[in-house]
């Protein structure tokens, strides 16, 4: 077996780890697993971290379940939360749960055919569901003392005035939900292992208790640090939100732009755990950084890494190709290969005009385009001075006054980009 808790180590992602667990794994093929909450229709990129834990111990060789809580999100973990969760109705649920299955199955390898150890994914509400409260109650809450989890963190914090109002009894039950779930895959699969943040230590050993006392056997636990930003700020936030895995949620334009604006310190502890380079790629790469910090070279591998792990090759170079645009290293081609959503995500809060079809089919003369139909530049005359002395380009390319603006121009048959000088952008709509 490959070390897999040397490999968390190394990465800084090891916090806390139950005595004997590096150990075990070291002779024996283990099962482990990590939760999803299905909480929404994507995960984010918080919820990367997990992944790529569970990625990494498949690629150690042990034997990786991705466990999606239908169950348990039905209930909602109160672990780090301030506030009692909104309880999903069944529908969205299942939205959730779905879309959630869709992009575990992106990054762990599930095919029997092409590995000896596939991942499995698997749904806590297929076994929850059968239990009733009476069975639940009489079989798995008696070998847990509510002493024993009134000490958990998640318990304390919220029952001690930290927060104001106070915890349901629905999620004070939450971890005994989530050990039955270690307790069920320990006795079904085999399964000696839960990983998580560690937020989620509370609930683990949880977990590790009830074998103990249900099943008298013997189980792990591994939490990994929680990801934090240098700055402060929140990690996966942005000022529009969450950063999401799912495409239509964030954009791979957007999702590499996250990792490419991150700081050096940032970047520096992203390539360790967000990357599955080796040990000695990631030091060169980060003496090479710091001998030329100007050319951001952990911030490109980092974006490079992740978005292609995410969305795939094609996406990450679309948006690379839509970086360099904002930096004077593109063509008119590369603008019209955007797609829409990509151009609007590049040039996001760019000021713009709407154009009717007829000016586009008989030819927009510049001196419109940039100012009698638009107000892109104040005057007539203005536009007159800037052609004179080059400064305007449609699409990235020098124009001139008899320039005329035509379909061809268009990009993703709707948009045409003029600029003056390197920074002034403005674009043209075609009204619908």
């Amino acid at each position: 077996m490959t070390n897999f808790v040397e490999e968390l180590r190394w990465r800084g992602l090891l916090h806390d780890i139950m005595p004997e667990t590096e150990e075990y794994l070291l002779k024996h093929q283990t099962t482990g697993y990590i939760g999803f909450d299905p909480t929404a229709d994507s995960l984010h990129i918080g919820s990367l971290v997990q992944i790529i834990i569970l990625m990494h111990f498949q690629r150690c060789g042990h034997n990786s379940i991705a466990l999606v809580g239908g169950a348990t999100g039905m209930v909602g973990d109160p672990s780090g939360k301030s506030a009692e969760r909104n309880l999903l109705n069944e529908e969205t649920l299942a939205k959730n749960i779905a879309g959630v299955k869709g992009q575990l199955e992106r990054f762990l390898n599930f095919d029997k055919s092409t590995i000896d150890n596939p991942a499995e994914l698997v749904n806590n509400y297929d076994w929850m569901k059968e239990i009733s409260l009476i069975e639940f109650v009489r079989d798995t809450g008696k070998h847990i003392t509510v002493n024993y989890m009134m000490a958990k963190d998640s318990v304390k914090k919220r029952l001690n005035g930290e927060y104001a109002e106070g915890m349901s009894f629905t999620e004070f039950t939450y971890q005994l939900f989530q050990g039955y779930d270690f307790y069920h895959l320990y006795k079904e699969k085999n399964c000696k292992l839960q990983m998580g943040g560690s937020d989620q230590w509370g609930n683990i050993t949880t977990g590790t208790e009830l074998i103990r006392r249900k099943a008298q056997g013997k189980a792990y636990a591994i939490t990994v640090p929680l990801v934090t930003k240098a700055d402060g700020t929140k990690f996966g936030k942005t000022e529009g939100g969450n950063v999401w895995l799912d495409a239509q949620r964030t954009s791979p334009y957007k999702f590499y732009q996250y990792w490419l604006n991150s700081s050096d310190e940032d970047a520096e502890k992203y390539i360790k755990i967000f990357t599955f380079l080796d040990k000695d790629s990631i030091e060169a790469l980060i003496e090479e950084h710091k001998e030329q910090p100007h050319l951001r070279l952990l911030q490109k591998k980092v974006g490079e890494e992740v978005t292609i792990m995410t969305h795939g090759k094609d996406a990450y170079e679309n948006a690379l190709k839509a970086s360099n645009i904002l930096f004077g290293k593109s063509t008119a081609d590369d603008l019209k290969s955007l797609d829409e959503q990509t151009f609007l995500d590049v040039f996001e809060g760019v000021p713009q005009a709407v154009i009717s079809k007829e000016d586009i089919d008989s030819g927009l003369d510049m001196i419109a385009a940039l100012a009698a139909k638009t107000n892109f530049l104040n005057s007539n005359g203005d536009a007159r001075r800037a052609l004179k002395e080059n400064a305007i380009s449609v699409n990235k390319e020098k124009v001139g006054e008899d320039y005329l603006i035509r379909t061809s121009d268009l990009i993703a048959q709707k948009y045409v980009l003029l600029q003056r000088g390197k920074k002034s952008y403005f674009f043209l709509q075609l009204a619908n």
